[in-house]
C-alpha cells in the first residue's frame, strides 16, 4: 500500500528523520494560510501516488504571495501526468506546503528488499534529484548498494560504507548515520517494501533534511499497522482494482488488450509472460484464487469485460481446489448476464476437466478451445493482432 508524501513524513518525524516544516491543504485559501504561517519562500507540492511530480509541473517554488496563489490554483485540481501515472494522469486533490530550504547538495537514498540475496538493500547516490533514473541507466557506477542481513540488522560498517560512498564531509557523518539507522528501523518496523528519499539534501546550514518521502507498505502486513490503514486514500485507487478487492479478487489493471483469468498468482504471471512471447500484451492480472466459486469467477469475468481495451480473453485454469466444472459454470453465468462481445480462448486441465469442457460445449457460447498454454497464447494473440 502506497501512502502520500505528507503521510510518509509524519512517520519520518516519528523516527526522528529531519523534514521541512509544512502543512497540507485541499484549498487555495488553506495553502495561502499555511504559507503565511511558514513564511516565504515555500514549496507547493502535489500529493499523488507517483514520482516525477516536479517534471510534470506538480511542484512549484513560490517566493511571493502572488506566486503562492498561482501555484495553488495551478496544481490543485490539475491532472498530473508523469511516467508513473501513465497518460491518463492523476487528479491532484491535496498539496503539501513546505518551508523553503537552502540546498547545498542533493543526494539519493532508499531502502528496498533484495530478493536475489534475501537481504535489505540500502541504495544511495551523490546524484539525487529529478534525473536519478538517468543516472542509474547511464552511470550505474554512481549508485551505491549495501546489503544488510535482516537477521543481524544494520551495523556500523553498513553506515560507514554508505557514508564513504557518498563522500560526506566528516562534520555530517554522525547526523547521517543516525538518520540512516532510524530510516532502516522505520523500514523494518512498518513492513515496508520501499522507503525512498529523493532528494535527501545537505542544506546551506550544513544540515541533512529529507526533502521528499516515499513509502510503500506490504499490504499483507497492514493488520499490524492500523495507523497506516487509516492513511489509505481511496481517490488514488484504480476503480476496477477497488471493485475487484470488494469481491476478494487479485486484479491489477494493465495497458494491453488480452484479458486474463487464471487461478494462482504464479500461473497468472506465467500466462502473462507467454502472452507477451506470442506477440500480444496482457490487459490485466487476475487471480481468482484456488478456492473461487462460480460467483467469484462471474465477477472476475465481468471485470475483464468492463475494460474497453480488451479485444480477446484467455482463460487458463488448472483445476485443483478450483474445479474445472465450477470455473465453467462461472463463465457461463457471466456470459449470460454480460454481453459477450469479444472472443474467448479457454485452456483448462485438472479436476473435473471433462465435466467443465462439457458445460462449456453445451452452453451455446462461442469459445475457442486450446490444447495447451502455448496454443492458447498463440490463438488469442492472433485474435487481437
Amino acid at each position: 500500500m502506497k501512502i502520500h508524501e505528507y503521510q510518509a513524513k509524519e512517520l519520518f518525524r516519528k523516527y526522528e528523520v529531519p523534514i521541512p516544516e509544512g502543512g497540507v491543504s485541499d484549498s487555495v485559501e488553506g495553502v495561502e494560510k499555511i504559507a503565511e504561517q511558514l513564511g516565504l519562500p515555500v514549496a507547493v507540492k502535489a500529493q499523488i501516488h507517483a514520482g516525477g511530480r516536479g517534471k510534470g509541473g506538480g511542484v512549484k517554488l513560490a517566493r511571493t504571495d502572488a506566486a503562492v496563489f498561482e501555484a495553488a490554483t495551478t496544481i490543485l485540481g490539475m491532472t498530473l501526468v508523469t511516467k508513473q501515472t501513465g497518460p491518463e494522469g492523476r487528479v491532484v486533490k491535496k498539496v503539501l506546503v513546505e518551508k523553503g530550504v537552502g540546498i547545498e547538495k542533493e543526494l539519493y537514498l532508499s531502502i528496498i528488499p533484495d530478493r536475489e540475496t534475501a537481504c535489505i538493500a540500502i541504495v544511495a547516490s551523490q546524484d539525487g534529484g529529478m534525473d536519478i533514473e538517468e543516472v542509474a541507466a547511464n552511470s550505474p557506477e554512481r549508485i551505491i548498494k549495501v546489503a544488510v542481513n535482516p537477521v543481524t540488522g544494520i551495523q556500523g560498517y553498513h553506515l560507514r560504507q554508505v557514508m564513504f560512498g557518498l563522500e560526506l564531509e566528516k562534520s555530517l557523518m554522525k547526523e547521517f548515520s543516525t538518520i540512516l539507522k532510524n530510516l532502516y528501523n522505520l523500514f523494518i518496523d512498518y513492513d515496508c517494501s520501499m522507503v525512498e528519499i529523493n532528494p535527501l539534501i545537505v542544506t546551506d546550514e550544513n544540515r541533512i533534511v529529507a526533502l521528499d518521502a516515499k513509502m510503500d507498505i506490504d499490504s499483507n502486513a497492514l493488520y499490524r499497522h492500523p495507523d497506516v490503514v487509516e492513511m489509505h486514500d481511496s481517490n488514488e485507487d484504480d476503480p476496477t482494482e477497488a471493485e475487484a478487492a470488494e469481491y476478494d479478487l487479485n486484479y491489477i489493471n494493465l495497458d494491453g488488450n488480452v484479458g486474463n483469468m487464471v487461478n494462482g498468482a504464479g500461473l497468472a504471471m506465467a500466462t502473462m509472460d507467454i502472452i507477451k512471447q506470442a506477440g500480444a500484451e496482457p490487459a490485466n492480472f487476475l487471480d481468482v484464487g484456488g478456492g473461487a466459486d462460480a460467483e467469484k469467477v462471474e465477477n472476475g469475468f465481468r471485470l475483464i469485460l468492463s475494460d474497453p481495451k480488451v479485444k480477446g480473453i484467455l482463460i487458463n485454469i488448472f483445476g485443483g481446489i478450483l474445479r474445472c466444472d465450477v470455473l465453467a459454470q462461472g463463465v457461463v453465468q457471466a456470459a449470460q448476464k454480460v454481453k459477450l462481445s469479444v472472443p474467448v480462448v479457454v485452456r483448462m486441465e485438472g479436476t473435473n476437466v471433462d465435466e467443465g469442457r462439457r458445460i462449456l460445449a453445451e452452453s451455446g457460447l462461442e469459445l475457442i478451445n486450446a490444447d495447451d498454454l502455448a496454443d492458447a497464447a498463440r490463438k488469442v494473440a492472433e485474435i487481437v493482432a
